[in-house]
């Protein structure tokens, strides 16, 4: 039975939001997007290789606003359009998607490494403060000389 005469609780603001996806938390949070790191990937070989965006974009038979769109992970281009754009840089996509995993795998491996309590403290530098036994593999003392 309900209780009819006690008076319902107001709606907050948190409520009335629908959250489509979980909220990400820990390393995933700052995980960025496919588009992004793609887009960066193909900047990034471009401007190595000392292209222009014109020229690349002619090469690929893409449209100038819309690789640049794409570089800076506006766009989520097709595969066609992906291979295009590889190509014209001398990469195939299984070259494009190493070098995107790459920058995902630098990416996690840099956010574990960044301390989650808001201290400047890093993973590194607390390794690093842990002393280290100074003996050898057999047992016997290891001297340092400074």
């Amino acid at each position: 039975m309900v209780d009819s005469s006690r008076a319902p609780e107001p709606i907050r603001a948190d409520d009335r939001r629908v959250q489509l996806r979980p909220v990400p938390t820990g390393v995933n949070a700052r995980e960025p997007l496919w588009r992004d790191v793609v887009g960066d990937v193909l900047r990034r070989e471009r401007l190595a290789r000392g292209r222009t965006l014109k020229d690349v974009a002619e090469a690929a038979r893409i449209s100038m606003p819309y690789l640049s769109e794409v570089e800076r992970g506006r766009k989520e281009a097709s595969s066609e359009v992906l291979a295009a754009a590889a190509h014209a840089l001398g990469l195939g996509l299984a070259d494009l998607l190493a070098l995107a995993q790459r920058r995902l795998t630098g990416e996690r491996r840099a956010a574990a490494e960044r301390p989650s309590d808001g201290s400047a403290t890093s993973l590194a530098a607390r390794r690093a403060a842990v002393p280290r036994r100074a003996t050898r593999r057999d047992g016997g003392a290891l001297l340092l000389a400074a």
